[in-house]
This record gives structure tokens, C-alpha cells and sequence, in this order.
């Protein structure tokens, strides 16, 4: 069936990206949960309170803690140029049976791309596209998160620029029948060639598991970063309540106003 960007009802859906393709079908609560033998739940971007450029009101332990309370095998925790990951929060997802991913959500010319297991450490304030090329490792994993949409520092017609440099592009968990700023990654996705990974981008603990990526791997860092662009992926997502979709993009918009502000005031300093 072709993919339209809407589900029947609002019950959770599975787009199947091995190969990269438009299916998009709904499924149940069970099927949901039961997934394939060997397949991994993973979410590549999420956000907690230790995010320098972001208010969010839980941990990154209170995140790991609902990971595992919903079955995740893998999470990676990716706050905005700094990299959160250090022996003991490794030990305590662990101890959850939650295998933490290391991820940094860099700003690159003003737009944001999500790296996984970084070979770096990250500038605070930021770096340049061209930059990428040297950042760029075979041990890491490039995302393109939310690339088409409009308020969230996303590539749009960037992507292109450093598509050889991008190993997968995001489904986020921003989407409703009525409203679907996703339908362009699939697309982008398909023409290209390029992975399709479902992120919760969570930044309030009522999205996460919306939307997240089963991985065919063994649970290693290395497995799972390899099997993503070998495309053994497939994106899982429940459409949003429009109430949650609204309240979610007025507190985004509302905040990166406050934001703005406060980053014109340090450059003027």
C-alpha cells in the first residue's frame, strides 16, 4: 500500500526500511512490543536536564529509567554540543539492561546533526558544515534529525550538501494524521538510498517510545552503528495526540525565542 503519511486511527504504525521503502501500516499494541527475534529497540536522540541549551524538567538517570521500564536495548542520549556519557551512567543503563549509546546532537552552520559514538569532543559552540568531513569517522554514526522541519535548526536543502557525509535520516516522533513534516525524509530516504531511522527527540518523557528504530544486530556500540548503514532497520512510531503536537511545537517556538535572545546577548558581549 502506498504510504500516505496517515495511519488508520491512532494506533502505533511500523514503516519497514530494509530496503528503504513507503509502506506504512498499522499494527497492535502486541505486535508492537513483540518484536522479531534478534531485532534491538533503540532510540538515537533524546534530550534530558543536563542539556546545556535546553530546559527540560528529567535526568538523563530518570530517562535511562523509563527506558528500561518500556524494553529499550539501546539508548543514546544526545544534548546539544556536549557529550553526557561517562563510566557510571554507562554502569547504571547497563545495570538496567539498557546498553548506552554514547551521541551529541552537534550545530553545524546553524543546523543540528545527531552523532553517534562522536571520535571527538564537541565545541560548544558549534562548527561549521565543513567541518563534518573531519568529524567524520567509520566508527560513528551521522543522522540527519528532523531534517525537513521548519522551527528546529534542521538541514532542509542542506542535507544534499553533506548527504555523502550522512549515514541515515530521521523519522522523528513529530507527526499526526493531520500533520506530517515526515513525508519528505521517506522520500529523501528512497531516492537516496539512505537508512530510515524512527527518534523520539524526546525532550519530555510523555513522547518518548512515540517513535524508535528496531536494529537486526548483536547489542554492541559497533553492531548496532553498522547494521544501521547497512539498512537492518526499521522505524516503529505512533502518531502524536494533536494536543501533544501543539503543546510540543508552542513550547518549542516560545523557548527558541528565549534562546535566541540569550545567545545575541553573549555575542555581544
Amino acid at each position: 500500500m502506498p504510504w500516505t503519511g496517515r495511519a488508520s486511527g491512532r494506533g502505533p504504525s511500523t514503516l519497514n526500511t530494509e530496503p528503504v521503502t513507503t509502506a506504512f501500516r498499522s499494527v497492535t499494541r502486541e505486535a508492537r512490543s513483540a518484536r522479531p527475534e534478534g531485532w534491538l529497540k533503540v532510540d538515537f536522540h533524546a534530550h534530558t536536564a543536563e542539556d546545556p541549551k535546553d530546559i527540560i524538567s528529567y535526568s538523563a538517570r530518570e530517562l535511562i529509567d523509563e527506558a528500561a521500564r518500556q524494553g529499550f536495548d539501546a539508548l543514546s542520549i544526545t544534548n546539544h554540543d556536549a557529550l553526557l556519557f561517562d563510566g557510571a551512567l554507562e554502569r547504571y543503563a547497563a545495570a538496567r539492561n539498557v546498553l548506552l549509546l554514547p551521541g551529541v546532537e552537534v550545530t553545524a552552520s546553524g543546523c543540528h546533526i545527531v552523532v553517534v559514538n562522536p571520535q571527538f569532543i564537541p565545541r560548544p559552540r558549534g562548527y561549521e558544515l565543513r567541518d563534518l568531513k573531519i568529524l567524520k569517522t567509520d566508527a560513528s554514526l551521522f543522522i540527519a534529525p528532523h531534517p525537513f522541519f521548519h522551527l528546529f535548526k534542521s538541514l532542509q536543502d542542506k542535507l544534499f550538501l553533506v548527504l555523502p557525509l550522512i549515514d541515515a535520516i530521521e523519522f522523528t516522533c513529530y507527526h499526526n494524521p493531520l500533520f506530517n513534516l515526515n513525508k519528505k525524509a521517506v522520500r529523501t530516504a528512497k531516492d537516496t538510498g539512505k537508512p530510515l531511522v524512527g527518534n523520539s527527540d524526546s525532550h519530555n518523557l510523555r513522547q518518548f517510545g512515540k517513535t524508535y528504530t528496531l536494529v537486526q544486530a548483536e547489542k554492541t556500540v559497533p553492531a548496532i552503528i553498522s547494521a544501521v548503514k547497512e539498512g537492518r532497520c526499521r522505524v516503529q512510531t505512533e502518531p502524536l495526540s494533536l494536543w501533544m503536537l501543539l503543546r510540543i511545537i508552542v513550547n518549542f517556538a516560545t523557548f527558541e525565542k528565549i534562546r535566541r535572545l540569550i545567545d545575541r546577548k553573549r555575542n555581544d558581549q
